[in-house]
C-alpha cells in the first residue's frame, strides 16, 4: 500500500526519509549489532546519539549557550504543572488564554500558587489573538505563559514582541516548534511535545534559561526539578531513547532541507494554498480571524454539516487521512506540519474543490 497524505494533528506525519533510515538501522545501528531501542542509555553509542541530537537542535534554533536543553517525558501536559513548580517561587504568574491548551495550562497552574488570567479570548470562541490594550500584565509576575500555537482552535502567535512582556516569557510551542526560526533569547523557557514536528510521541523538549533553574518548590519530587535533569544531562532516569534517536534523525533531515528559514517558506506556501481555497469557497469556512491564523493547524467547517461524514469517507478513499476536527469543536482540521508536503496539500485542495462541485 502506498503511503497516504496524513493531516493528523498528532501523532503526526514523519518525513519518509527519516522512517526509511530508521527502518534500515532498526536491527543493527551503525554496525553495533543491536537496535537503538536495545542499547544502554549510558553507553558510548547512545551518549553519542543524544549529544548529536542536542547539538543539531541547538544549531537549528541558534540556542544561546546560557540555555539548557532537556529531553524529558510526560508530554506538554506534564509541563503545565512542571513550569509553575519550578518557576513560581512563591510569586504569581500571568497566563494568556487563547485556546484549549493554554486554558488547560492555566487551570493546572492554579494548583500550585497564585496565577492570573492576564487576558482571554474565550468570549469570541478562541478565534483570534488579543487586540492592543486587552492584556493586563503584572510587572512583578514570575513569568508570562503563552501557547504560541493552539492546535485545536488554529490560532498562532507569529511575533511574541507584540506581548510586550517585561518578565520571563514561557511558551508552549508543541505544535509549531521547528516550523520556523525562533529567537530563543526572547524566552525564558520553551517546551513542547515531540509528536508534531519533532518525532514520535514519548519525548518532550524543554529549553530553559540557566538563571531560571534551582527555584523548585519545596517538597516536590526530584523528577520534577529542571535543575536536576540539567545536571544529569537528561539522564536522571532512563530517557525515551528511541524517541530521542528519531528526533535526532528529524533534526538532521531539517538541516538537509535548508534549515528553519526554508521550512518557514514552504509552510507559508502550504498554509496560503489551503486558506485561499477555503476563503474562495461557499462550502468551507475557517472561523479564525486572518491575522491570527495558524500555519500548522487549519480548522474548517462545512456549510452543510450533514456532508461531514461523506467528506471524510471520500477523503479516505483518496488517501487523505486525519482530517476530522477535534471532538470539542467538530468540523474538520488539516495539520500542515513540516513532514506534510506541498504536493499533499495540493491533493487536498483539489479534492475539496471537487467535493464542493459535486455537493455545492
Amino acid at each position: 500500500m502506498e503511503r497516504i497524505c496524513n493531516f493528523s494533528a498528532g501523532p503526526a506525519a514523519l518525513p519518509q526519509e527519516v522512517l526509511e533510515q530508521a527502518r534500515d538501522e532498526l536491527l543493527n545501528w551503525h554496525g553495533c549489532g543491536m537496535s537503538v531501542m536495545e542499547m544502554s542509555h549510558r553507553g558510548k553509542e547512545f551518549t553519542g546519539v543524544i549529544e548529536q541530537a542536542e547539538a543539531d537542535l541547538r544549531e537549528l534554533l541558534a540556542i544561546p549557550a546560557n540555555y539548557k536543553v532537556l529531553f524529558l517525558q510526560g508530554g506538554a501536559t506534564l509541563q503545565f504543572a512542571q513550569v509553575p513548580i519550578n518557576l513560581l517561587g512563591g510569586r504569581s504568574a500571568d497566563y494568556l488564554v487563547t485556546g484549549a491548551w493554554s486554558q488547560k495550562a492555566y487551570k493546572e497552574a492554579q494548583r500550585f500558587g497564585a496565577v492570573r488570567c492576564a487576558s482571554s479570548t474565550e468570549d469570541t470562541g478562541f478565534n483570534r489573538l488579543f487586540a492592543p490594550g486587552e492584556i493586563n500584565l503584572d510587572p512583578g509576575a514570575a513569568y508570562l505563559h503563552v501557547c504560541t500555537n493552539e492546535t485545536i482552535h488554529g490560532v498562532e502567535v507569529h511575533d511574541c514582541a507584540t506581548l510586550q512582556a517585561s518578565v520571563p516569557l514561557v511558551a508552549d510551542m508543541s505544535s509549531h516548534i521547528l516550523s520556523r526560526p525562533v529567537d530563543v533569547a526572547k524566552y525564558g523557557l520553551i517546551y513542547g511535545g515531540a509528536q508534531k514536528n519533532v518525532g514520535p510521541a514519548g519525548l518532550t523538549l524543554v529549553i530553559v534559561r540557566e538563571d531560571l533553574l534551582g527555584h523548585v518548590m519545596q517538597g516536590m519530587p526530584t523528577m520534577l526539578d529542571y535543575r536536576v535533569h540539567a545536571e544529569n544531562g537528561s539522564m536522571l532516569n532512563t530517557p525515551p531513547t528511541f524517541a530521542i534517536y528519531m528526533a535526532g534523525l528529524v533534526f538532521q533531515w531539517l538541516k538537509r532541507q535548508g534549515g528553519l528559514a526554508e521550512m518557514e517558506r514552504v509552510n507559508i506556501e502550504k498554509a496560503k494554498l489551503l486558506y485561499d481555497a477555503i476563503d474562495a469557497s461557499a462550502l468551507y469556512r475557517n472561523p479564525v480571524e486572518p491575522a491570527s491564523r495558524s500555519r500548522m493547524n487549519v480548522p474548517f467547517t462545512l456549510a452543510r454539516p450533514e456532508l461531514d461524514g461523506a467528506f471524510l469517507a471520500e477523503a479516505k478513499v483518496r488517501g487523505l487521512a486525519g482530517l476530522k476536527g477535534h471532538k470539542s469543536v467538530g468540523g474538520m482540521r488539516a495539520s500542515l506540519y513540516n513532514a506534510v508536503s506541498l504536493e499533499g496539500v495540493k491533493i487536498l485542495v483539489n479534492f475539496m474543490r471537487e467535493f464542493e462541485q459535486k455537493n455545492g
